[in-house]
């Protein structure tokens, strides 16, 4: 599976944005799908997940309330909506697949390459 991020950018405190992660490869509903953020100078840390049928759904304590993660099958492409961000919500975003979404573990079969979301005060 590939994975390609996009969707990022500059926005106010207080303001929107929707990432978009499209994969490659047929077996796209086989796969939960996650993202992550990496702050400068941070590790990387998760930030919402979902699992191949949509049942199941995690976040971050940190975005609770403020981002939503989807997906749609059928073009293969996850989302996540983040709405009321927050300077603290900087950093490079990445999306990845599992097979199996497990709570808590960082430890994704695929990465895909991150997109920039810069929130200014």
């Amino acid at each position: 599976v590939q994975l390609q991020a996009f969707g990022g950018g500059l926005v106010l405190a207080g303001g929107s944005l929707r990432l978009s992660c499209a994969a490659s490869g047929r077996t796209f509903n086989r796969y939960g799908m996650g993202w992550f953020r990496q702050a400068p100078g941070l590790g990387r840390e998760f930030v919402a997940a979902i699992s191949s049928s949509a049942k199941d759904i995690y976040y971050a304590d940190s975005v609770k309330g403020r981002f939503t993660i989807s997906r749609d099958n059928a073009k293969n492409t996850v989302y996540l909506q983040m709405n009321s961000l927050k300077p603290e919500d900087t950093a490079v975003y990445h999306c990845a697949a599992r097979q199996i979404v497990v709570a808590g573990t960082m430890n994704w079969d695929f990465w895909g390459q991150g997109t920039q979301v810069t929130v200014s005060s």
